[in-house]
């Protein structure tokens, strides 16, 4: 890991997902370092806003409405953003949606289908977009928002496990790919937090109150703080907080210690009323 910070002034960052949680902040604090950041996802109207807020800063921004899993939307994401900047230095993968609850509850075209083709296949889509230019380049960074749940697949979070151990994956693989065109490839692997993403995964009893077991209240800004740490010193992988490193050696290492406490948690779904 580079122990000197990396100035990030004068960066063009784009970033998807960038209406609300971790994109959000993540986009106020790239501009208050000095770059000049592309804000992407479908909600227009809110990056306006955000957008209006930097610029009124005396910041940079522009808002690119984009629906991550409609194909014509990245290349017009991508290409409107290199058209303005002239180039993508760093990428931020962000955007996401997750569920809550017992498998068999999952419905296939949301819960399944839907969170698949955002979280693994956006992901992938976005960076297919942007890389060539990197590589022509020469530099460049790429830093994709995974999940805890892509080193650890807990119960109740089947699908959205499962995606983000693709997004894994396909962070590993490619950082060993293009490190010979000296671009950089970030995986970043947040417990839980307190974001809007949190009221739209679903509403389960015993996720809850492991939730409020563990005391689990990282904030959004703290995560977006460590984004912009990974950009000034970029590393391979960063699991937040810092804990959490001792469950995801404990699956790496005991297995079956995991699977054992998880069984137990399992439990709680077919207690008798």
């Amino acid at each position: 890991m580079n122990t000197t910070p990396m100035p990030l002034k004068d960066k063009v960052v784009l970033i998807t997902g960038a209406s609300s949680g971790f994109g959000e902040d993540a986009a106020w604090l790239f501009a208050r370092e000095g770059c000049k950041v592309a804000l992407a996802a479908r909600r227009i109207d809110r990056l306006q806003r955000l957008a209006a807020k930097i610029q009124d800063y005396g910041g940079e921004a522009i808002a690119i409405p984009v629906d991550i899993v409609n194909s014509d939307d990245v290349d017009n994401m991508v290409q409107t953003a290199i058209d303005l900047y002239g180039r993508i230095d760093i990428l931020f993968n962000n955007a996401g949606i997750g569920r809550v609850g017992w498998y068999e509850e999952h419905t296939p075209d949301r819960d399944i289908d839907l969170l698949i083709k955002v979280n693994l296949i956006g992901t992938m889509r976005v960076t297919r977009m942007v890389l060539p230019h990197m590589i022509a380049r020469r530099n460049g960074h790429i830093i994709n928002m995974v999940s805890v749940a892509g080193l650890i697949a807990p119960p109740l979070l089947t699908s959205y496990a499962a995606s983000k151990h693709g997004a894994k994956a396909f962070t590993d693989s490619l950082r060993r790919e293009v490190g010979v065109y000296g671009i950089k490839v970030s995986g970043i692997y947040p417990g839980p937090a307190s974001t809007e993403f949190g009221k739209h995964i679903g509403s389960n009893v015993a996720y809850q109150s492991l939730r409020q077991r563990l005391n689990l209240r990282m904030s959004s800004e703290y995560v977006a703080r460590r984004v912009i740490d990974v950009a000034k010193r970029p590393r391979r992988s960063l699991v937040i907080p810092w804990w959490f490193r001792i469950a995801t050696t404990t699956e790496a290492v005991a297995p079956f210690i995991v699977d054992w406490i998880t069984m137990l948690f399992s439990k709680i779904k077919h207690k008798p009323d």
